[in-house]
């Protein structure tokens, strides 16, 4: 058990999955340093955490060491979840991609080891690729296109979870890696690029829905305090893992985009554009593991966290937006 009182460093702690973190863990009564280059991140999703005496932001890109700043205390946690993460940002963003997983891990490694703190990688349900295993188990070595246009996110993560099992074995350090699966909330970008904020978007402005391929490819959708609540139980265990963080109710694409429009109650139709590259066609999480070992499984039902996340979507989609070009859905 973490005790209270904790100073936890959040790494990407600006960015969607990555604020409610910090927001959970104050709420915890831990102290909280938010590190965020502000690349895919925004301080308008830490904004009322500001005000928080146990709360502070630091703009800093991880790729660069964090000794630049000599006045932080020394953290007790690291929590790890900078990167572009969605198809847009990280095809926009290649190479940055791909050096956040490989330098911006190591700098975030050596912090942690050099201060004995605990480290926490959220990986991603990517690095199982386009997989001929399903459910997907931690067990599974995956199907990744090395060199294909989503390499440089499976890639990232892929190298950035054998470095963190290296720090451990030659370091000794305390680490964890979480396999974080499709993850939805409040706080999504409207212009995220992935799948539900494409489509409640869309929805919201009596577009089309835009459902890439067939529509008959799976996923499993997790709400966000979920998954927040799945990573923090993983860092309090003391759990090396990888451990799959993830909903394992399986649906079609074109079903979510059905729900969101009923959701919504928009009149938009649903038609179908191109299917991404690689893009996987099951994905599901065997999540036995986390159940067994964290107590962890999702609570939150697909209808309310589409009811929360479409209000707060509603709040954010003004009508000036309503010629906003979305990107075909790709997740």
């Amino acid at each position: 058990m973490v005790p209270v009182g904790e100073h936890v460093f959040v790494l990407g702690g600006a960015g969607f999955i990555g604020s409610h973190v910090c927001e959970q863990l104050l709420d915890d009564g831990h102290r909280v340093t938010c590190v965020d280059s502000l690349l895919t991140g925004s301080v308008d999703n830490v904004a009322t955490l500001s005000r928080h005496p146990d709360f502070r932001f630091v703009e800093h890109d991880v790729t660069r060491p964090l000794s630049q700043w000599p006045d932080l205390p020394a953290p007790d946690s690291v929590l790890h979840l900078a990167s572009p993460a969605s198809p847009p940002d990280y095809l926009r963003l290649p190479l940055e991609t791909l050096r956040v997983g490989a330098v911006g891990t190591a700098n975030a490694l050596e912090l942690a080891t050099r201060h004995g703190a605990r480290f926490l990688l959220a990986s991603t349900s990517e690095v199982y690729g386009d997989p001929l295993e399903h459910p997907q188990r931690e067990s599974y070595w995956g199907n990744v296109n090395p060199i294909g246009p989503r390499s440089v996110y499976d890639e990232a993560k892929r190298y950035a979870e054998a470095l963190t099992l290296a720090y451990h074995r030659e370091h000794g350090t305390d680490v964890a890696v979480a396999r974080i699966f499709n993850t939805y909330g409040p706080r999504m970008r409207v212009d995220d690029g992935r799948m539900i904020p494409n489509f409640i978007t869309q929805a919201l402005t009596n577009a089309p829905l835009t459902v890439a391929g067939t529509g008959t490819q799976t996923r499993s959708v997790c709400y966000v305090d979920d998954t927040v609540s799945g990573l923090l139980a993983l860092w309090r265990s003391g759990l090396t893992g990888p451990v799959n963080i993830g909903n394992p109710h399986e649906l079609t694409v074109r079903h979510l985009a059905e729900e969101v429009r009923a959701v919504t109650g928009s009149d938009s139709t649903v038609t179908f554009v191109p299917g991404a590259v690689d893009d996987p066609r099951r994905r599901c999480p065997d999540i036995t593991l986390a159940r067994t070992a964290l107590g962890w499984e999702p609570e939150t039902g697909l209808h309310d966290g589409l009811r929360r996340t479409i209000a707060w979507f509603a709040r954010n989609v003004h009508s000036s937006d309503r010629d906003i070009a979305v990107v075909p859905s790709a997740e």
